[in-house]
C-alpha cells in the first residue's frame, strides 16, 4: 500500500482524533490520550521565542529547536514502524513556524496511523527506533519518548523564564 503524504493525513487525523474508533481497543484508547498530548506539545514549540530556537543550557545538549525536530522525527519513526512502512522524508526545519508546524504534522501523521491499527498489528513485533517490539510496547515507547523530549522543553522554556504551558485533560 503507498505511504500518505503527511498533510494529506491531516482530515484523516482530525476525524480519528473526535471519533477514535480503532479496530484495537489499545489502541483507540491510546489514540485519545495521544490527541490531548498533541495540544500540550504543540503550544510548548510555540511558547519559545523564535530567537531562542538556538537555545542550549549546556554545550553538549541539542538546542531548543533540535530537540523539537528530534521528536518529529521519531515520531516519524515510530508510526512508520507500526505499519512495517519506511518513513517519509521529512527535512529537518531550524525556524520556529516551519518546526511548529513540523511538529503537528507528526502528530497528525501518528494519529491517522493509530485510528486504523488492527489487533494483528498490535500483536506483531516490528522494527522500531527502539529495536523490536510489538505493537503496545511501540505505542508506549513512542509516547515515552515523546513526553521524555517535551519535558526537556518545558526545562528550557524555564531556563528562559517561560511558564510552560498547563498540561490539561
Amino acid at each position: 500500500m503507498a505511504e500518505m503524504k503527511p498533510s494529506a493525513l491531516i482530515a484523516a487525523a482530525l476525524l480519528a482524533a473526535s471519533a477514535y474508533a480503532a479496530d484495537s481497543k489499545f489502541a483507540g484508547e491510546f489514540g485519545k490520550r495521544w490527541t490531548t498530548t498533541r495540544k500540550l506539545a504543540v503550544e510548548v514549540a510555540e511558547a519559545m521565542p523564535p530567537a531562542q530556537y538556538a537555545f542550549r543550557p549546556d554545550p553538549g545538549s541539542m538546542s531548543f529547536g533540535e530537540q523539537v525536530d528530534h521528536i518529529v522525527q521519531t515520531n516519524y519513526a515510530f508510526r512508520a514502524a507500526l505499519k512495517d512502512a519506511a518513513a517519509p522524508s521529512t527535512p529537518s526545519a531550524t525556524e520556529k513556524d516551519a518546526l511548529a508546524k513540523s511538529l503537528a504534522d507528526s502528530f497528525d501523521y501518528c494519529s491517522a496511523a493509530i485510528a486504523s491499527v488492527t489487533d494483528e498489528q498490535m500483536n506483531r513485533t516490528h522494527s522500531t527506533p527502539d529495536g523490536r517490539l510489538n505493537g503496545r510496547e511501540l505505542l508506549l515507547a513512542l509516547y515515552v519518548h515523546m513526553a521524555h523530549h517535551r519535558g526537556q522543553l518545558e526545562v528550557y522554556l524555564r531556563d528562559k523564564g517561560i511558564k510552560p504551558p498547563q498540561y490539561v485533560f
